[in-house]
Protein backbone atom coordinates (compact mmCIF):
# COMPACT_ATOMS: atom_id res chain seq x y z
CA UNK A 1 0.00 0.00 0.00
CA UNK A 2 1.01 3.52 -0.91
CA UNK A 3 2.41 5.42 2.50
CA UNK A 4 1.67 9.19 2.86
CA UNK A 5 0.85 11.64 5.36
CA UNK A 6 -2.12 10.60 5.46
CA UNK A 7 -2.38 7.09 6.04
CA UNK A 8 -2.18 7.39 9.62
CA UNK A 9 -5.16 9.10 9.96
CA UNK A 10 -6.99 6.70 7.82
CA UNK A 11 -6.47 3.25 5.67
CA UNK A 12 -9.71 4.09 3.33
CA UNK A 13 -9.00 5.45 -0.08
CA UNK A 14 -11.33 7.21 -2.71
CA UNK A 15 -11.95 4.41 -5.05
CA UNK A 16 -9.37 4.49 -8.20
CA UNK A 17 -7.37 7.64 -6.56
CA UNK A 18 -5.00 6.41 -4.03
CA UNK A 19 -6.29 9.42 -2.26
CA UNK A 20 -7.04 9.11 1.56
CA UNK A 21 -10.00 11.25 3.43
CA UNK A 22 -10.05 11.71 6.89
CA UNK A 23 -13.01 12.21 8.85
CA UNK A 24 -11.96 13.46 12.02
CA UNK A 25 -14.74 15.90 13.65
CA UNK A 26 -13.59 19.35 14.42
CA UNK A 27 -14.83 22.35 16.37
CA UNK A 28 -15.83 25.61 14.06
CA UNK A 29 -13.85 28.31 13.97
CA UNK A 30 -14.56 31.87 14.98
CA UNK A 31 -13.88 34.45 12.30
CA UNK A 32 -10.72 35.57 14.32
CA UNK A 33 -9.50 31.85 14.49
CA UNK A 34 -9.58 31.91 10.61
CA UNK A 35 -8.13 35.24 9.67
CA UNK A 36 -5.14 34.23 12.28
CA UNK A 37 -5.33 30.59 10.49
CA UNK A 38 -4.83 32.74 6.81
CA UNK A 39 -2.63 34.76 7.89
CA UNK A 40 -0.43 32.10 8.95
CA UNK A 41 -0.46 30.91 6.12
CA UNK A 42 0.60 34.05 4.40
CA UNK A 43 3.42 33.95 6.52
CA UNK A 44 4.26 30.46 5.53
CA UNK A 45 4.47 30.99 2.40
CA UNK A 46 6.59 34.02 2.64
CA UNK A 47 8.87 32.32 4.74
CA UNK A 48 8.98 29.31 2.28
CA UNK A 49 8.41 30.35 -1.50
CA UNK A 50 11.47 32.52 -2.36
CA UNK A 51 9.54 33.27 -6.15
CA UNK A 52 6.71 35.17 -3.51
CA UNK A 53 8.72 37.23 -1.99
CA UNK A 54 10.41 38.28 -5.39
CA UNK A 55 7.07 39.00 -6.67
CA UNK A 56 6.20 41.28 -3.34
CA UNK A 57 9.51 42.99 -3.57
CA UNK A 58 8.37 43.76 -6.74
CA UNK A 59 5.19 44.83 -6.32
CA UNK A 60 6.79 47.35 -3.97
CA UNK A 61 8.68 48.51 -6.34
CA UNK A 62 5.78 48.99 -8.92
CA UNK A 63 3.95 50.76 -5.85
CA UNK A 64 7.15 53.54 -5.60
CA UNK A 65 7.18 54.06 -9.29
CA UNK A 66 3.39 54.76 -9.33
CA UNK A 67 3.95 57.32 -5.72
CA UNK A 68 6.61 59.19 -8.23
CA UNK A 69 4.42 58.95 -11.61
CA UNK A 70 1.50 60.51 -9.32
CA UNK A 71 -0.80 57.48 -10.77
CA UNK A 72 -4.65 58.38 -10.90
CA UNK A 73 -7.21 56.11 -9.38
CA UNK A 74 -8.00 54.47 -12.06
CA UNK A 75 -4.48 54.17 -13.23
CA UNK A 76 -3.81 52.74 -9.50
CA UNK A 77 -7.26 50.45 -9.71
CA UNK A 78 -5.55 48.54 -12.60
CA UNK A 79 -1.87 48.60 -10.91
CA UNK A 80 -3.25 46.98 -7.81
CA UNK A 81 -5.26 44.41 -9.85
CA UNK A 82 -1.90 43.20 -11.82
CA UNK A 83 -0.29 42.90 -8.48
CA UNK A 84 -2.94 41.14 -6.55
CA UNK A 85 -3.46 38.95 -9.68
CA UNK A 86 -0.05 37.90 -9.23
CA UNK A 87 0.19 37.22 -5.63
CA UNK A 88 -2.79 35.18 -5.84
CA UNK A 89 -1.86 33.34 -8.92
CA UNK A 90 1.75 32.59 -6.87
CA UNK A 91 -0.05 31.51 -3.33
CA UNK A 92 -2.76 29.22 -5.71
CA UNK A 93 0.68 27.54 -7.21
CA UNK A 94 1.68 26.79 -3.65
CA UNK A 95 -1.24 25.26 -2.49
CA UNK A 96 -1.35 23.01 -5.56
CA UNK A 97 2.01 22.10 -5.33
CA UNK A 98 1.73 21.23 -1.89
CA UNK A 99 -1.12 19.49 -2.45
CA UNK A 100 0.44 17.29 -4.92
CA UNK A 101 3.36 16.57 -3.30
CA UNK A 102 1.07 15.66 -0.18
CA UNK A 103 -0.71 12.94 -2.29
CA UNK A 104 2.44 11.97 -4.39
CA UNK A 105 5.19 12.29 -2.30
CA UNK A 106 8.66 11.67 -3.29
CA UNK A 107 7.89 9.17 -6.52
CA UNK A 108 8.01 10.40 -9.83
CA UNK A 109 4.15 10.78 -11.36
CA UNK A 110 3.97 12.37 -15.09
CA UNK A 111 0.45 13.65 -13.99
CA UNK A 112 1.69 15.40 -10.96
CA UNK A 113 4.02 16.72 -13.01
CA UNK A 114 1.77 18.04 -15.77
CA UNK A 115 -0.49 19.75 -12.70
CA UNK A 116 2.41 21.35 -11.30
CA UNK A 117 3.44 22.46 -14.38
CA UNK A 118 -0.13 23.99 -15.42
CA UNK A 119 -0.24 25.37 -12.29
CA UNK A 120 3.15 27.17 -12.69
CA UNK A 121 2.33 28.51 -16.36
CA UNK A 122 -0.89 30.38 -14.06
CA UNK A 123 1.73 32.42 -12.30
CA UNK A 124 3.39 33.18 -16.05
CA UNK A 125 0.32 34.27 -17.52
CA UNK A 126 -0.62 36.20 -14.56
CA UNK A 127 2.84 37.76 -14.72
CA UNK A 128 2.76 38.31 -18.53
CA UNK A 129 -0.16 40.26 -17.82
CA UNK A 130 0.69 42.58 -15.12
CA UNK A 131 3.85 43.72 -17.39
CA UNK A 132 1.00 44.87 -20.04
CA UNK A 133 -1.01 46.16 -17.48
CA UNK A 134 2.30 48.16 -16.33
CA UNK A 135 3.50 49.24 -19.36
CA UNK A 136 0.24 50.49 -20.46
CA UNK A 137 -0.11 52.19 -17.35
CA UNK A 138 3.40 53.65 -16.79
CA UNK A 139 4.53 54.97 -20.44
CA UNK A 140 2.48 57.32 -21.18
CA UNK A 141 3.84 58.76 -17.57
CA UNK A 142 7.46 58.33 -18.50
CA UNK A 143 7.16 59.77 -21.97
CA UNK A 144 5.72 62.84 -20.41
CA UNK A 145 8.54 62.90 -18.34
CA UNK A 146 10.80 62.40 -21.19
CA UNK A 147 9.66 65.02 -23.31
CA UNK A 148 9.44 67.13 -19.96
CA UNK A 149 13.51 66.36 -19.77
CA UNK A 150 14.56 66.72 -23.16
CA UNK A 151 12.75 70.30 -23.36
CA UNK A 152 10.34 69.16 -26.59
Amino acid sequence: MMQNRLTTISRQALPGTGIFVTSRPHAARTRWQSLRCALQGLLDAWCTQPNLRMHLWVAIGVIGAGLWCRLGWTEWLWVSFAIGLVIFAELMNTAIEQTVNLVVGRRPDPLARHVKDVAAGCVLVAACLSVVIGALTFLPHLLVSLQHISGV
